[in-house]
């Protein structure tokens, strides 16, 4: 069973249907003592990083727990930005810390800064991929995928895919058994499901 974390920053509705689309079983966790029976953890989420403090100790306590036992950690959007160690959005609010760095705001990326850049960015953007790893598994290059954002991660020996909005940003990245994406790939057709499917060969 695949938890998908709630924690009031988006609809959970598209992420189900896609999920149902290629055969997920899913179940919204109500405590964090739920987490115990995810045999995989999606963090979904839209909107300010300072949403996330809704996830309090607790819930950071048992998913840290998940993953070190073992058990894969898929971040979506803001779910993705949440698995680094914070953001420029709310400077106060950490992150999981899993991945390092920090979050910026699109079209301040340090070497390249690009003042004329709509914010945010939304819409479809193509996929450069710089890693084969499993989470892009059958994935073409400058495959076309869904954007809403206006932060995004830094790159790294970690990122797997970047996309250029101002300058470039991680676009998916994975470590083992966690991986995020900064699109949404239940908004992105086919491209997106295949990444969804690919989540769930990590979970096995």
């Amino acid at each position: 069973m695949i938890a998908l974390i709630d924690y009031k920053a988006g609809n959970l509705t598209s992420v189900k249907k896609a999920l149902a689309t290629i055969g997920a079983d899913v179940f919204v966790p109500q405590s964090p003592g739920d987490l115990a029976e995810a045999s995989g953890i999606i963090v979904p989420g839209v909107g300010h990083f300072g949403a996330t403090r809704a996830l309090d100790q607790s819930w950071i306590d048992a998913i840290l727990a998940r993953v070190g036992e073992g058990r894969p950690l898929f971040g979506i959007c803001l779910g993705m930005q949440w698995l680094y160690e914070g953001s420029d959005e709310a400077p106060d609010c950490p992150g999981l810390g899993l991945f390092s760095g920090r979050c910026f705001r699109l079209g301040t990326v340090r070497l390249q800064p690009d003042r004329n850049i709509k914010v945010p960015h939304v819409g479809w953007n193509s996929l450069s991929i710089e890693r084969r790893m499993s989470i892009v598994e059958g994935v073409q290059a400058n495959a076309q995928v869904y954007f809403t954002h206006s932060y995004a991660a830094p790159r790294s020996g970690e990122t797997v895919a970047i996309t250029e909005h101002g300058g470039a940003f991680t676009a998916i990245v994975q470590r083992g058994q966690v991986a995020g994406v900064q699109f949404h790939p239940e908004k992105s057709g086919d491209v997106g499901l295949r990444i969804l499917r690919n989540f769930l060969e990590l979970v096995g």
